[in-house]
């Protein structure tokens, strides 16, 4: 990975929408992917409410009151950057020229060390190769003729 990292300036465009220069790529894609990418999405998201809520609590009311003004607030801006956090990283990675696909990274390696694992425990019969050519012609249906068998004697109308 490359050690240039991007200056403050650099860094609040990039988090305004401007792409970083391509030689940033690798910073972008750890920044996005790497570990922690959840925490530091949140405060990236939580940081411009701070002087919204800081602001609140110097409102003359009861303590009670003021943390209710700042949880409603709070709370919807927390679930909407939760739903909306795949695509603003998709953006992010699409912006600066990298595969929008990677922000998946994570859920793609999780889910396929569980195949792996589900492979290794339950069918280790089965090839990993994606196009197996099979040894054995495959089996041709038997066909078993089918016997149609006539009643002997015709249904009998029911009496009333």
């Amino acid at each position: 990975m490359s050690k240039q990292r991007p200056g403050p300036l650099q860094r609040v465009g990039y988090l305004l929408g401007r792409p970083l220069p391509p030689e940033m790529a690798d910073w972008v894609r750890n920044d996005i992917t790497g570990r922690g990418y959840i925490l530091r999405y949140l405060l990236r998201g939580l940081l411009p409410f701070l002087p919204i809520a800081i602001g609140l609590c110097f409102l003359p009311a009861s303590w009670a009151v003021r943390a209710g003004m700042i949880l409603l607030l709070a709370i919807p801006l927390l679930y909407f950057q939760v739903a909306l956090m795949s695509i603003y990283r998709r953006h992010l990675l699409r912006n600066n020229g990298i595969d929008p696909e990677l922000a998946n990274k994570v859920k793609i390696v999780r889910l396929s060390e569980a195949e792996a694992e589900y492979r290794r425990q339950h069918r280790p019969e089965v090839s990993m190769a994606p196009y197996d050519i099979p040894t054995q012609p495959p089996r041709t249906p038997e066909v078993i003729e089918s016997v149609v068998v006539e009643p002997d004697t015709p249904p009998t109308p029911r009496d009333p």
